[in-house]
């Protein structure tokens, strides 16, 4: 089971890095591009989402997270720099974490490990989404990013 894990946990990384690729080339004004039901901008979306990345590390593994949402935005290749690290990170983590483990939670009692593993993947599917609403909404293509595209470029089927 935990190699399923960590198929999930590679597509999650690769995800974010085929995404953070496609705003590499977007104008620092079209970072700025938001739309209505989503998280914010693009920046913001992006520093939230691998900074709540980190924080799960931080509860699962001791991890130092290295940005945070109140910081400027850093720039999109330093996000992709802290991509590859807690993208990683989460997927050695399989290795080590005891999923049934604790560690403290929201009103002073505990969350298990498992919960915060599968709240991390979660989580960068739905803000990444909201990324993909905005560049749709706004006329920037985005390629493909789901598993199946995922799975085309990483063994993911078998010929009969």
């Amino acid at each position: 089971m935990s190699d399923i894990l960590i198929e999930a946990l590679r597509y999650n990384r690769w995800a974010n890095l085929q995404l953070l690729d496609v705003c590499s080339r977007l104008s620092p004004d079209e970072m700025q591009l938001s739309s209505p039901g989503t998280y914010g901008t693009i920046a913001d979306t992006w520093l939230h989402l691998l900074s709540a990345e980190q924080r799960y590390l931080r509860r699962l593994v001791g991890f130092t997270p290295a940005i945070s949402e109140k910081d400027d935005f850093p720039g999109v290749q330093r996000l992709k720099d802290e991509a590859v690290r807690s993208g990683d990170a989460l997927i050695d983590a399989v290795a080590t974490v005891d999923p049934h483990g604790t560690s403290a939670g929201r009103d002073g009692g505990d969350v298990r490990h498992w919960l915060v593993m599968v709240q991390a993947i979660h989580h960068g599917n739905d803000h990444r989404t909201h990324i993909c609403t905005i560049l749709g909404q706004n006329g920037i293509s985005y390629g493909e990013l789901d598993v199946w595209a995922f799975g085309d470029k990483n063994d993911g089927y078998t010929s009969c």
